[in-house]
């Protein structure tokens, strides 16, 4: 003990590991939280992917306890993460309510949801598994109602796997949208293999059993198609014409912005987020968010 105490020291330092026992004894809370908690008692909400811990009783982001009623998607009936799902009112997103509707469907083709269904979407660590995120984006935007919330968590690279590899560009991403890419796409394989780091992805085995999976990716969705830092997050929500109310980040990889529908006939406006004229608002824990913005100064 005393021996993994002092390597633990030696590797980490003092200084570092009393931050990250900080963390752990005081749970993360999204900020803003307390501004839309009542929004998600009193209305009823689709998470694309799930369930997620961080949306549970003692995640950032505690909507599983708030809400009335969350339904839920899954592109298959049998995933990695979930194992075997069932389509009817299956999904269990907290033990004391009565469980939501459970859909097998792409999260890019929402098929037999209707349009303005849900008063709030939810997304954790999904967008960046789709081939054509904008496509997934407007199809959950779609079944979202105007004045809806929208919650997405996505991973900043800095804390993943995905540490080695480039920020995919909100070009590359319209381009996808435009071309239709569907999810069979494996055009980022190489630099996916080249550069994912698989000591930070245990599950993942050893680089042949990665290899192979990664390519059968179309069955269990498991790669990191894109890459995301806070900029291309903010960039990507404010394309797709949502109003962004909050833009928070938590160590040790979460972005998470919460967003509102707006009519048409209404301009979004994201400036303060997008760190247009002055800083963004938030501040990054992340050292290339830090460096992105240096470099555009």
């Amino acid at each position: 003990m005393i021996k993994k105490v002092y390597a633990k020291l030696k590797s980490k330092g003092i200084v570092r590991l009393l931050k990250e026992a900080y963390r752990r004894s005081r749970p993360q809370r999204l900020k803003f939280y307390p501004h839309c908690k009542l929004f998600f008692q009193s209305g009823s909400g689709l998470e694309i992917g799930g369930p997620s811990g961080i949306f549970g009783r003692g995640g950032i982001i505690p909507i599983y306890p708030d809400a009335a009623r969350i339904d839920n998607c899954n592109f298959s009936g049998n995933t990695v993460w979930e194992g075997v799902i069932r389509e009817g009112d299956t999904f269990l997103f907290e033990k004391e309510k009565a469980p939501g509707r459970q859909y097998v469907v792409e999260a890019s083709n929402l098929q037999g949801i209707e349009d303005s269904s849900y008063d709030f979407v939810l997304s954790s660590h999904c967008i960046e598994h789709l081939a054509n995120p904008l496509q997934g984006l407007a199809e959950w935007i779609r079944v979202l109602k105007q004045d809806g919330l929208f919650v997405l968590v996505v991973p900043h690279k800095d804390g993943t796997f995905d540490h080695r590899r480039p920020v995919t560009s909100l070009e590359h991403l319209i381009q996808d949208f435009d071309s239709q890419t569907n999810e069979g796409d494996l055009t980022h394989l190489e630099e996916i293999l080249r550069l994912h780091d698989l000591s930070k992805d245990p599950g993942a085995g050893d680089f042949q059993f990665f290899q192979e999976r990664s390519k059968r990716n179309i069955e269990n969705r498991c790669l990191h198609q894109h890459v995301f830092d806070t900029r291309l997050a903010v960039e990507v929500v404010n394309y797709m014409g949502l109003q962004i109310l909050a833009a928070e980040l938590f160590h040790p990889y979460h972005i998470v912005i919460i967003a509102k529908k707006i009519g048409q006939d209404q301009a979004v406006n994201n400036g303060r987020f997008r760190g247009i004229d002055v800083a963004p608002c938030w501040q990054s824990p992340f050292p290339s968010d830090r460096l992105t913005y240096h470099e555009m100064a």
